[in-house]
């Protein structure tokens, strides 16, 4: 059965065009203002949201996403107040898909059948579980996808051809490729790179490919978007939360809406990309 995940980018390729992810941490800097900035993604131009689950030992994060989650753990946020935010969101937008990123620990602590039920009943589409290998499939993987969430994979530029069939053996929904080799946000992508990996990637998979990690500006979106599937903003959109806070790292009248604005520029350059290359 097809997921929102699978006829987003059904439609998106209709379009012709690539899509784009957007990344934002649950509960940064607060429950309320975290849901707003959840509610105004898509009309900005998110296609699809990632969704951060706040962790105490963010291993594959950067600085920003870092600050972000740690923000939002300040602020009381918790697994069930982000699944909360999702059955929030779900009550305006049935369509939008919504994939929740983090690592396993919180949901070996929530109880991972019970996680699944909760986030499935929420309207969670997708999980990307960074520190879960393929090899561990039997703790999250298969388990999620009984119960109709896509499992996204990440593969990288180090996952060479003989790794590659097996990180995406039961991937679905779409790979997320790494552009970088690091944690997120640290730096920027070698474009020309990145589309020869997308190229190989996809001689393996009839799966989309989204691109992320290092992606901040508009134009970075738009030479990605020539060649993926999708782009995928995390650590600049954080980062524009930060910057609008106040002296005490309380939102403002400006925090929602600079997000929102960052959105609507990234998502003009991913719908310029394939323009711009043809």
């Amino acid at each position: 059965m097809a997921t929102r995940i699978d006829r987003r980018f059904a439609a998106l390729q209709d379009e012709g065009r690539a899509g784009l992810v957007t990344f934002v941490t649950a509960g940064d800097p607060d429950p309320d203002t975290s849901l707003a900035i959840l509610k105004a993604l898509p009309k900005a131009g998110a296609d699809v949201i990632e969704i951060g689950m706040p962790f105490s030992d963010p291993m594959a994060d950067g600085p920003a996403i870092q600050a972000s989650g740690r923000r939002a753990l300040l602020a009381g946020q918790t697994m069930r107040r982000t699944l909360s935010m999702v059955r929030a969101f779900r009550e305006g937008d049935d369509e939008t898909p919504i994939v929740l990123m983090g690592y396993y620990n919180p949901i070996y602590s929530y109880g991972t059948e019970t996680f699944l039920v909760d986030a499935k009943a929420a309207g969670v589409d997708g999980l990307i579980v960074v520190d879960l290998p393929p090899e561990a499939d039997d703790e999250l993987c298969l388990p999620a996808l009984a119960h109709g969430l896509n499992f996204i994979r990440l593969a990288t530029p180090t996952t060479d051809e003989k790794r590659l069939p097996r990180v995406l053996l039961n991937t679905s929904g779409f790979v997320y490729y790494v552009s970088i080799t690091g944690i997120t946000g640290t730096r920027a992508p070698d474009t020309t790179a990145v589309t020869a990996a997308v190229a190989r990637i996809k001689r393996h998979t009839r799966l989309p490919v989204a691109v992320g990690f290092g992606v901040k500006t508009p134009e970075q979106a738009a030479a990605i978007a020539a060649g993926a599937d999708a782009v995928v903003v995390g650590s600049a959109l954080v980062e524009e939360v930060r910057g609008s806070l106040d002296a005490a790292g309380r939102a403002t009248d400006r925090t929602v809406d600079a997000v929102a604005g960052l959105v609507r520029r990234l998502a003009a350059g991913v719908r310029a990309g394939r323009t711009v290359a043809a």
